[in-house]
């Protein structure tokens, strides 16, 4: 089976999950290939593609926009494929802000008109080093909810690794979705 594996990044976390993705899903036995949505002078066929796993963070309260444009003008070829939509939020980490990390999918979902087959809200990362200190103040005050979380070399990863890798699993065995 060849896997398609298209995603944007923008402080590394999504590239982390996409990596362990890929490397989850070749393993299998599978054929991956891979499209990050921010190079915008890449061509990408479908030709051949079975399955197709997107990944984007919310920043901001949306998915990044060229990679909705991207989802937008390539419904066609979405719809005729098995996908798994990976949305990375640190809304996504607390049981009690999940129903908002919910929403942004949702949202982002309306903006493109795609519905995936598959759907998983992924826990992001506080990386530090990636913020100035407006953005530090909103990580802190509004994703974290003014949470104080331990970090280690000015980065927390919430990922939960062992449940991304049953959803991929169950997405390559056509599984029906785990209720998280």
């Amino acid at each position: 089976m060849d896997v398609l594996i298209i995603f944007e990044t923008i402080e590394g976390q999504t590239r982390r999950i996409v990596e362990f993705a890929e490397q989850q899903i070749r393993t299998a036995g599978h054929d991956v290939q891979l499209f990050n949505t921010a190079d915008r002078l890449g061509s990408l066929s479908f030709k051949g593609i079975d399955k197709v796993v997107l990944a984007a963070p919310v920043h901001e309260r949306r998915h990044p926009r060229g990679f909705e444009v991207f989802v937008a003008t390539s419904l066609d070829e979405l719809k005729v494929r098995k996908t798994l939509l990976l949305s990375v939020s640190l809304k996504a980490a607390f049981p009690e802000s999940r129903d908002e990390a919910q929403d942004y999918l949702t949202e982002m979902k309306m903006r493109t008109g795609f519905e995936p087959n598959r759907e998983v809200l992924v826990a992001g990362a506080v990386r530090l080093s990636s913020y100035d200190y407006f953005e530090s103040q909103i990580v802190q005050n509004v994703a974290l909810g003014g949470r104080k979380v331990e970090l280690v070399d000015g980065v927390r990863e919430f990922t939960n690794w062992d449940a991304l890798s049953a959803d991929v699993d169950a997405f390559l065995q056509d599984a029906p979705p785990r209720i998280a």
